[in-house]
């Protein structure tokens, strides 16, 4: 299904280690507005949507996420290469370096694992569609927080390029929505349904 070109989609070199802020920017990698979540609440979501078009639009993006979770990856990865231990207690990252050392490890910012909890699926086409676009929003609203801390044009720069990303995420969603909602009333659905009134 998928053919892999082996290169970013947006370059990341990061001349300088920054241990504490990649400990902010790891959320985006496996926080609850992170690209893993992302990408499994997409790619799952695809399975029960029942039209072709927003089907493709899961599947597009789902990718793109994934694409993205290498980018946050690769910037944890070069904030943290090469450390000494100073740097490493100095900056704050000494607790995540007991259990992982400089491994990229999916978890939030301030601490938490990833959860699957975070993945909203419902088989609901218009449930699942608003969660989206909701998470698009939230994780637009983490890359802008993550720009509040990075002072870095090496780090700014691809963060940017990704929260860009998110803003199309959710135009896509949108143009998702008008076509469900579109097919949806067609039926009648929110008028009256059988099934529940």
């Amino acid at each position: 299904m998928w053919i892999y070109e082996k290169k970013l989609q947006y370059p990341v070199r990061i001349k300088n280690p920054n241990p504490a802020l990649a400990k902010l920017i790891i959320s985006q990698y496996g926080g609850p507005h992170g690209e893993l979540g992302a990408s499994l609440r997409y790619l799952s979501q695809r399975y029960s949507m029942p039209y072709p078009e927003l089907r493709a639009i899961l599947t597009d993006i789902g990718t793109e996420e994934l694409a993205h979770l290498e980018m946050v990856g690769t910037i944890v990865y070069q904030l943290t290469r090469n450390l000494t231990q100073e740097e490493i207690q100095k900056q704050g990252f000494d607790a995540y370096f007991i259990d992982h050392t400089t491994g990229v490890y999916p978890v939030a910012a301030s601490g938490a694992p990833f959860n699957a909890a975070c993945i909203a699926v419902t088989g609901d086409t218009l449930a699942d569609i608003n969660e989206d676009l909701a998470a698009e929003q939230k994780a637009r609203v983490t890359y802008d927080n993550i720009l509040r801390f990075a002072d870095d044009p090496d780090v700014r720069d691809p963060i940017k390029f990704l929260r860009e990303r998110e803003i199309v995420h959710y135009q896509r969603f949108g143009e998702g929505l008008r076509i469900a909602t579109d097919r949806l009333d067609s039926k009648n659905f929110y008028a009256f349904n059988p099934s529940f009134d």
